[in-house]
């Protein structure tokens, strides 16, 4: 009976123990990408394409747009970054580190020689932008605007039900946020963090994070995109990616977090 009871004890404390590391790594990875993600995106171009459109548009229809195309660039990157552990952990846990300290360095410097205005360039890149895809918009609706008119009462009810969840807007929204998104700060270091982070608490962590930003500048508008400090937020941003990398030096690769 002792052997029996002595051999049940260890099991269960190993599935505790098990359990208890698998929370601190979701946990971990839920803070990281949520940080990295607000100091990467607040005063970027995506900030001020929500921020623009949604004071010339329906708010919540650049919301919409904006967080699907945010949404689904996380759960994509998260997806680049899980494949890259089919590597031995100790490899990819080491080279993101570098990754992040090169990432923080770079920050600092861009940081360091902005100008206290600096973004009204990118703000006014962003308005050039998005009015040269209102012109287009407006030669489509010039175009198709007599075929929507004949096309009879039976079709017109379908098409205003579609346009209220898919209009021309949250389509624009959708595609502009995308493409700024491809290739970005925020999505490469998405891809670092899945890589030696808990893929399901950088996914979460990283859409809280762009939802967080993309609310504030659909709400806060040109106020908020005027008023923040491109510098300042580069800065901390440099700060919090050599934070990551100093983590490193402390914290061993298979610690679970």
């Amino acid at each position: 009976l002792q052997k029996g009871s002595s051999l049940v004890a260890p099991v269960h404390i190993v599935s505790e123990e098990s359990g208890e590391k698998t929370n601190l790594g979701f946990i971990h990875a839920f803070v990281a990408a949520i940080s990295v993600i607000i100091v990467s995106e607040l005063g970027d171009k995506t900030f001020f394409i929500a921020a623009i459109m949604a004071m010339r548009y329906n708010r919540l229809t650049v919301l919409a747009g904006a967080m699907l195309a945010l949404g689904l660039m996380t759960c994509l990157s998260v997806l680049f970054g899980y494949a890259t552990t089919v590597i031995p952990r100790v490899y990819t846990y080491y080279v993101s580190t570098a990754l992040f300290a090169i990432f923080g360095i770079r920050m600092l410097r861009e940081g360091l020689k902005m100008s206290p205005d600096e973004g009204q360039e990118e703000l006014e890149e962003v308005q050039a932008e998005i009015k040269k895809k209102d012109e287009e918009l407006q030669r489509t609706k010039l175009l198709n605007g007599p075929g929507d008119v004949e096309s009879g009462p039976g079709t017109t009810i379908p098409q205003k039900k579609w346009l209220h969840f898919i209009s021309p807007i949250f389509v624009q929204a959708f595609t502009l946020t995308f493409l700024a998104e491809w290739g970005d700060r925020s999505q490469l270091t998405t891809i670092v963090l899945a890589a030696r982070e808990d893929p399901y608490g950088v996914a979460v962590g990283g859409t809280v994070g762009h939802c967080l930003c993309t609310g504030l500048a659909v709400i806060g508008g040109r106020m908020i995109a005027q008023k923040i400090s491109v510098r300042t937020v580069t800065i901390i941003g440099g700060i919090v990616f050599l934070a990551f990398a100093f983590s490193a030096l402390f914290i061993s690769p298979d610690s679970g977090f």
